[in-house]
């Protein structure tokens, strides 16, 4: 079990929703849901069946979505932004696959993971698949400048990958190590499949950036949302359980900051359960209290809200309307989750 901790934000207060996203992409979204069962089709059987068993998971697709919302605020009605989106999900979908294995997960949007029912082989492989099928989407567009922005965010996510490893279970990385991992494993792609979005809509080079700096703010904030959660009573409304984070003895930002702030002998609860991995039933309570005597949770709640404000920021050089509404409201709901 863990200790339930109070974010700044009273119960009157409206949370906010993606719900204007949802609404406003769900004709688009539908066509890509389309395309995303059509291409994940195989003549291979287990193909299909364990890429479904995550497509069909429950995700938020916010990525996939603010491709569609990005085209859309730049004006483009063509119809080249929903394979880019498929695009996009697939590469997320790959991923999390690989994430799995490397990570060693056990659960995933609340269900087994891929590679406790198919095996680690298989998990990778279908991955592997998948980015397969998102690279022949992106060249299907005509769009060199999209492919390569892909591509590029396809590296740096691996990057990320090995970055992380080299940090793993290091309780002295620093904040800015750290955020050099979230930069690339989870922020590079927001940041892709923002400005995708207004690549292929012909927008010129200040708002394809601007698209690109909403994306990258966005994907850090979300993270940050993310570690601060895993303490947080919150997370089991979200589809995994309090604590995975610290059982898999990730360093997350919470535990960095805890780390730097704790006495001796904290230091020393931290390299043992997360450097040695000794780990016994009561730490996870304990965890949870050093963060919260130390404040590290509501300051990764607070630079979250920082990354976010800077995603908004962003958007500043685009005209209202209820695309904009919308993306501004994303950012809204994605601090609001830590409430």
């Amino acid at each position: 079990m863990g200790v339930v901790l109070a974010f700044d934000g009273g119960a009157d207060k409206p949370v906010a929703s993606l719900d204007a996203l949802v609404l406003l992409t769900a004709p688009d979204m539908a066509l890509v849901n389309e395309f995303i069962l059509e291409k994940a089709q195989s003549h291979v059987e287990l193909i299909p069946e364990l890429a479904g068993h995550l497509i069909n998971s429950g995700g938020k697709r916010i990525r996939p979505m603010l491709t569609l919302a990005a085209a859309r605020l730049c004006g483009y009605t063509g119809s080249h932004h929903l394979k880019l989106a498929m695009a996009v999900e697939f590469m997320h979908t790959a991923t999390l696959l690989h994430d799995d294995v490397v990570d060693e997960s056990d659960m995933r949007r609340g269900k087994q993971a891929a590679r406790v029912i198919w095996g680690n082989q298989a998990s990778v492989l279908v991955g592997d698949y998948l980015l397969g099928q998102a690279f022949k989407m992106m060249v299907e567009t005509g769009s060199l400048d999209c492919l390569r922005i892909l591509s590029q965010a396809a590296c740096t996510i691996a990057e990320g990958e090995v970055l992380q490893l080299s940090v793993s279970q290091d309780t002295s990385t620093t904040e800015d190590s750290y955020l050099n991992v979230v930069g690339a494993k989870t922020a590079a792609l927001f940041s892709a499949a923002a400005k995708v979005g207004g690549v292929i809509a012909g927008k010129p080079r200040n708002a394809q950036e601007a698209l690109e700096s909403f994306g990258r703010n966005l994907g850090i904030a979300f993270q940050l949302v993310d570690d601060a959660l895993d303490y947080s009573g919150k997370q089991a409304t979200l589809g995994k359980a309090v604590g995975d984070d610290f059982r898999e003895r990730k360093i997350t930002l919470p535990v960095v900051l805890s780390f730097r702030r704790g006495s001796t002998e904290e230091r020393n609860f931290w390299k043992r359960t997360l450097e040695l991995g000794e780990q016994t039933e009561d730490d996870l309570v304990y965890a949870t209290k050093l963060m919260e005597r130390h404040g590290a949770i509501a300051d990764t709640i607070e630079r979250a809200r920082h990354y976010g404000a800077m995603a908004c920021d962003a958007l500043a050089i685009f005209p209202d309307n209820d695309w904009k509404s919308a993306l501004l409201e994303s950012v809204a709901f994605c601090i609001s989750r830590a409430h």
